[in-house]
């Protein structure tokens, strides 16, 4: 009888240790963070969902550089190859979901800035509703990762300040990666509507 009571002590006592040490706010801190992945993959899904619908409308309409075209399709491809969930989060595999998307908004950049060669194909209501999708769904992107990138900083923050960092080291509670800015985004792109 005295065992049985002294083991739900060391539970109880387990257990109110647990929760004053921070082990709960840590996990509802780590499951936000895997919650605004989720939504920056939504979003770059949604952007490739849309890019078959802008190649389609512009090929129907015009004919153009198939270069272009080509190196959209194929950059779609990789990017909807590389998946990285909350679970693989890793800086490494981040950096390889980053390139791909880069390589994704030059090749609709490129793609965007030859169609301005078509006016016959700019004046189509299909065309006008696929950029403006287009451009709203960058802007979602954009805020996304913004969101991702703070609740990043709170998680981490909150894994390495004394006397949390102590549990998050016994709990494996790792640092998670920001997602950081494409290569060169600090200089202004070039827009050049020659040949």
């Amino acid at each position: 009888m005295m065992n049985k009571l002294l083991t739900y002590f060391a539970l109880a006592l387990v257990t109110m240790s647990l929760s004053s040490c921070g082990y709960n706010t840590m996990v509802q801190k780590r499951e936000a963070v895997d919650e605004k992945w989720s939504q920056v993959e939504t979003q770059y899904q949604r952007r490739n969902d849309l890019i078959g619908n802008l190649v389609n409308t512009v090929k129907g309409a015009a004919d153009f550089e198939r270069g272009t075209l080509t190196e959209v399709i194929e950059a779609r491809a990789k990017a909807t190859s590389i998946n990285v969930s909350a679970d693989n989060l890793t800086p490494e595999n981040l950096q390889k979901f980053q390139q791909a998307q880069t390589q994704m908004s030059g090749a609709l950049s490129r793609l965007l800035v030859t169609v301005e060669r078509y006016p016959e194909l700019r004046a189509t209501e299909n065309f006008r509703q696929l950029q403006a999708q287009l451009e709203g769904t960058e802007n979602r992107i954009s805020v996304a990762r913004k969101k991702y990138n703070e609740e990043v900083r709170e998680y981490n923050t909150s894994i390495q300040t004394f006397p949390r960092n102590i549990m998050a080291g016994l709990f494996n509670f790792d640092k998670k990666p920001y997602y950081e800015s494409d290569p060169g985004a600090d200089r202004a792109p070039e827009v050049d509507f020659g040949t």
